[in-house]
């Protein structure tokens, strides 16, 4: 979690390998858009800072961060992806609602990691409300979407220490 100690733009380049070759596999939810368009573009963008392609950085929308387990698998099923990114933002609302969503979908995406034997990344936001959201998606905090990529680059590079 981002704290005063740690900003979620700020990481170490220790076991980042070129990436120019790498396909990546981006499901973004639609829900919250205004946070997750953000946290994307921090994604997108630290991928090609570290060398990633354009035309490798294949994107895909769903409705909700509910629909991203089964997006991030049609994406870890493709040979030609290497690593897959999950983004999305749950907003802790005045149900239990959240809890549920925000389990599900956590337990969703290690599976797919599981399954397909590939990174795939959790870059989704589980906030108490839409300020802290914001703060974790470009602001103070940094954006998660960069925090996601560079472990989607740095788990590709894992064994080569």
């Amino acid at each position: 979690m981002a704290t005063s100690l740690k900003n979620l733009s700020e990481y170490s380049s220790k076991n980042v390998g070129d990436v120019s070759k790498k396909c990546f596999g981006i499901a973004v939810a639609e829900w919250n858009n205004e946070i997750t368009e953000a946290l994307l573009q921090g994604a997108y963008s630290t991928l090609q800072k570290h060398g990633a392609k354009t035309e490798n950085i294949i994107v895909r929308s769903v409705a909700g961060s509910f629909e991203l387990p089964l997006a991030s698998q049609w994406l870890a099923q493709r040979e030609d992806i290497d690593a897959v990114i999950a983004i999305g933002c749950i907003i802790q609302g005045e149900t239990r609602h959240f809890d549920f969503i925000a389990q599900a979908v956590a337990n969703g995406i290690m599976q797919v990691g599981l399954k397909y034997n590939k990174p795939v990344i959790f870059g989704v936001l589980t906030t108490n409300n839409l300020e802290q959201a914001r703060e974790r998606a470009g602001g103070k905090h940094g954006n998660k979407g960069d925090e996601a990529a560079i472990t989607a680059i740095k788990m590709l590079f894992w064994d080569n220490e």
